[in-house]
Parts: C-alpha cells; sequence; structure tokens
C-alpha cells in the first residue's frame, strides 16, 4: 500500500516523526500499527477499558478526535462518581489518563478517526492522517454529543447555567427556577427530576403536544413545580457571568424568562456511524450489545454513550469498559488457542 501523499519526514510505526528528512522523490509506504486492543474514544468507558486490557498484558492504543475526557471536559463539578464528594470534570478526566498510561496505554489524542473497516479477524482502523491500525479486538468508546439549540448564549454559558444532563447538574439549582428545553422523554423526565432541587421548572417545547410516553406526560403533570410552556422557539439564552434568562417566541411575541438554569434535551447523536462495517442499532444509531459489551460483529464491543442504555453516567461508562475488556481479553485467548490448535 502506497501513501497518496508526500511527506517530508519518516515515521515510525504508530505515526511518530522521527525528522529525519525524506529525500525528494521518495514516496513512502503508509504507516501501520499492530496492537491487541484498539479503543475509540477517550473518555470513561475508552480510559477504564483501556486500563484493564494494558493490566492484561495486552498491547492497547486509545484513540481520541480530542483531549481525553469526553463529555467530562463539558463538566465542571462530578459528585457523583463513587470515592470523589466533589472534583472538577477536567480533574478527573487527567486522573483516569494518567491512571491508564501507568500501565503502558498508547495514548493518542488529537487523532480523528476516519473509519472503521473489518478484514476477517482484523478490525482496521484508518485515521484521518491516513495511517492504518490494526487490532484482532476493537472497543467502540467515542461517545456522542448532545444535539445544541444553536441559539446565542448556548456555548458561551455552557457550564454556567447551560447543561445537557439533570442528574449531572441539578443538585447545583437548589431553589431556583430553571427552564427545559424539549418535548421527549429525555426533556419530560429530566424536568421531572429536577422539581427535587428547584422551585419551579418550565418545560418550553416548540410545538403544541409533547412527543414524550404517555406515562411520563401523566406523571409531569401532576407535579406542582412543572410549568409547560408550548409553542415556544427559543431565540437566546441570557446571562453575564451565568445564566439569568431564555428568550422564547411565542405566537409572533418575543418573551422573557428569568431562570437561573437552562437543561436542554433535543436530542443525542451517538458517534456510531465511524463504523463501516454494519452492526446492530436502535433507531437512534445507538449500537446494541449483549450483556459483555459484545455487538453483532466479532471482536467488536460497544461501551458508554455510543450504546443503547438505560443511563449515561460515569459510573456505568467505567463499569461498562471494565466488561468490554474483560470479554476482548478472552476474545484474543479463543483466537491464539485456535491457531494452535
Amino acid at each position: 500500500m502506497v501513501s497518496e501523499f508526500a511527506t517530508s519526514t519518516a515515521r515510525k510505526p504508530g505515526g511518530i516523526e522521527l525528522g529525519i528528512p525524506t529525500p525528494p522523490g521518495t514516496i513512502l509506504v503508509k504507516a501501520m500499527s499492530e496492537y491487541d486492543v484498539i479503543i475509540v474514544g477517550g473518555g470513561p468507558a475508552g480510559l477504564a477499558a483501556a486500563l484493564y486490557t494494558a493490566r492484561m498484558n495486552l498491547k492497547t492504543a486509545v484513540l481520541d478526535r480530542g483531549p481525553l475526557g469526553g463529555q467530562l471536559l463539558n463538566t465542571e463539578l462530578v459528585e457523583d462518581y463513587p470515592g470523589f464528594d466533589s472534583i472538577l470534570g477536567s480533574e478527573l478526566a487527567m486522573k483516569m489518563g494518567e491512571h491508564a498510561r501507568k500501565f503502558g496505554v498508547e495514548v493518542r489524542d488529537f487523532e480523528p478517526v476516519h473509519e472503521i473497516d473489518v478484514e476477517g479477524n482484523t478490525k482496521v482502523v484508518r485515521l484521518e492522517s491516513g495511517e492504518e491500525l490494526r487490532a484482532p479486538a476493537l472497543i467502540m468508546a467515542a461517545g456522542g454529543l448532545p444535539r445544541y439549540l444553536q441559539v446565542p448564549g448556548e456555548k458561551e454559558l455552557s457550564g454556567r447555567g447551560v447543561s445537557y444532563c439533570a442528574v449531572c447538574d441539578g443538585a447545583f439549582f437548589k431553589g431556583q427556577e430553571l427552564a427545559v428545553i424539549g418535548g421527549g422523554d429525555a426533556a419530560v423526565e429530566e424536568g421531572d427530576f429536577l422539581t427535587r432541587y428547584a422551585s419551579k421548572v418550565y418545560i418550553l417545547h416548540r410545538r403544541s403536544e409533547l412527543r414524550a410516553q404517555p406515562i411520563l406526560i401523566e406523571r409531569a403533570r401532576e407535579n406542582k413545580k412543572i410549568e409547560f410552556i408550548f409553542d415556544a422557539h427559543v431565540k437566546e439564552i441570557e446571562g453575564d457571568a451565568k445564566v439569568q434568562a431564555v428568550r422564547y417566541e411565542q405566537h409572533g411575541t418575543v418573551k422573557e424568562l428569568k431562570v437561573g438554569g437552562v437543561f436542554i434535551f433535543v436530542g443525542f447523536v451517538p458517534n456510531s456511524a465511524l463504523l463501516k462495517v454494519h452492526v446492530d442499532h436502535d433507531q437512534a444509531g445507538y449500537i446494541l450489545t449483549d450483556r459483555n459489551m459484545q455487538t453483532s460483529v466479532d471482536g467488536i464491543w460497544a461501551v458508554g454513550d455510543v450504546r443503547a442504555q438505560l443511563t449515561k453516567q460515569i459510573a456505568t461508562a467505567v463499569g461498562d469498559g471494565t466488561t468490554a475488556a474483560v470479554a476482548a481479553s478472552q476474545y484474543i485467548t479463543s483466537l491464539k488457542d485456535a491457531a494452535r490448535a
């Protein structure tokens, strides 16, 4: 396989630049690295999986498009992870990364993945740089992203009153009035959950009817702390150092709602499209697994927010990663045993 691009420095396996000038006109073979396990995604699920595979003496690589941490980096304070009364999301991410590195995990952050394919028992991960990584076992921990409103103030006030997780951040808003944006199951269920802390929860939905399950709607309507605002199109989230209000349009009139926090639940997009090979998934794109995190394709596991599950929590992500790592180790052992037979 010959590289389609010219380079000015030589690379050793793994894509590390050696700084050795390449003679003019030389065409380099595309770099290729072999591993026992490749983990796509460096959030809590991926780092937990890496910790366990490395401790089992499996050559492991973790790839992430950005810095390690996943959604932890979007969480200011974590107060619901066992063993830590309170810890910065960024600090917890750093500790998890350091722990994995301690056991020899090859961490390759800022390494965007272009696609993932299968050739026999080999999983092939092609990076956007053109490099290929190969392994018999692949753990998908690529997570996903909340769907954003894309209105002024949302990005600027993220982590300062704008949140995408009621379970994670609800306790920070005790006694305050809050706005929940959305009309599906997540919005209604999380809105009901927020009433444990808030004095009042407004659920703003752009349509005249909710899309949530009837049982969730009935429960929310019975909650005296919840008020629904229909036909509400959010235009802006206002605030200086923190959220102070939401501006929305209703029947042609722009209105302002004073709130201390805005929780947005208008969808979540799992990063499952990286898989070129088909794996079973639900209608929303979440990968379906068995209890061992095994997907419908042998040698591919899915963990954390990219798979269909009940909750999106750090603790459950770590559990997913641990289970997948043990299953991947057993799978690799079975391949070796079959090769020797």
